[in-house]
């Protein structure tokens, strides 16, 4: 270990502990959600859409439907190196329960199970200079030298076995921290959003099935602009903010198409309830993006285009704005 721990900068803002308290509720609709009948059918539906997200954020073009073929041990068509990082992650997240998310050996085996046959040395830190880059291509960061990686990563780990913050707070911390030291040459991104869910899991089971990557991928350029907003200003409290924010549209928004669902009669037709979930949720949360009304909903992106398409041949809803930044209202 270092001499001069590595401690992390950050500020817990009035929004965010707003967004905790949120977030406490949330979990509990979430859970009975889970433990409802649909709950094994949702799991694996998150599963595929986490793989979908995190994968995603790093450039990965495969779909829901080509991901669940993967898996299924069916052959896609697509580029071999992306399917690799579909297996990869899928290898990764089926394993998440059994790591144990304070451990440095445990942060190891994530990764090598991540990036097998996709980089030269699975597992290890790196050995090398790098610098982690947006999806544009743009260089957010120089990461640390490789030579201070080991000593970084230990202290880090320090810091979160002795912190008596919220998990909530210190997922979040350590997510951005772990994207700062950057301590492998490639993965780092997926491996960093994979422990934030663990530290997640290990606090509430529930979290292990909850897409929060896929969520994340909907507002990808939102999570560069906060890791460079915190790199700005010198501690992650931007970060925290964006990730909490992202945790609870996660939960909100199933909660509340499940709240709408269960209110409907169960002689409706399964196209009409779709289409009152996507109205509840739209009611609740008016800037929600296709990707979370298909989490919301169990629904693919283009079903819930369609059932859209419907709602508004009917005047049911209408869009105010652009696609981004704008919202929905309904009528």
């Amino acid at each position: 270990m270092s001499s001069e721990r590595y401690i992390p900068q950050y500020k817990v803002s009035g929004r965010a502990m707003n967004l905790i308290a949120e977030i406490a509720a949330a979990i509990e609709r979430y859970r009975i959600i889970l433990e409802g009948p649909d709950g094994v059918r949702l799991r694996k539906i998150n599963h595929v859409r986490t793989i979908r997200g995190t994968t995603a954020i790093e450039g990965n073009t495969l779909t829901e439907e080509q991901i669940t073929a993967i898996l299924a041990g069916k052959h896609v068509a697509g580029p071999q190196r992306e399917i690799d990082e579909v297996k990869g992650a899928h290898a990764a997240y089926e394993a998440i329960e059994s790591f144990n998310p304070y451990s440095i050996d445990d942060l190891l085996k994530a990764h090598g199970l991540m990036t097998d046959g996709l980089v030269d040395r699975p597992g290890k830190f790196r050995n090398c200079n790098v610098g982690v880059v947006d999806g544009l291509g743009n260089v957010v960061h120089m990461a640390p030298p490789f030579a201070n990686v080991p000593s970084l990563v230990d202290d880090l780990f320090a810091w979160l076995a002795d912190s008596e913050d919220p998990v909530l707070i210190k997922s979040c911390v350590f997510h951005y921290e772990f994207e700062f030291i950057h301590p492998f040459p490639d993965g780092n991104g997926r491996t960093g959003r994979l422990w934030q869910t663990a530290l997640l899991g290990s606090w509430r089971n529930e979290f292990y099935g909850a897409p929060v990557e896929n969520i994340v991928w909907a507002h990808q350029q939102e999570y560069y602009q906060a890791i460079r907003a915190s790199t700005a200003a010198g501690e992650c409290g931007p970060f925290i903010d964006f990730m909490l924010d992202k945790i609870l549209r996660t939960l909100k928004a199933k909660g509340k198409a499940y709240e709408t669902a269960a209110a409907e009669k169960s002689s409706q037709k399964s196209s009409q309830k779709s289409s009152q979930k996507i109205i509840g949720v739209m009611k609740s949360m008016p800037d929600v993006t296709l990707t979370e009304l298909a989490n919301a909903t169990g629904l693919s992106v283009a079903g819930v285009k369609k059932n859209i398409r419907k709602l508004k041949d009917a005047n049911l809803i209408r869009r105010v704005g652009p696609d981004k930044g704008g919202h929905w209202e309904v009528v």
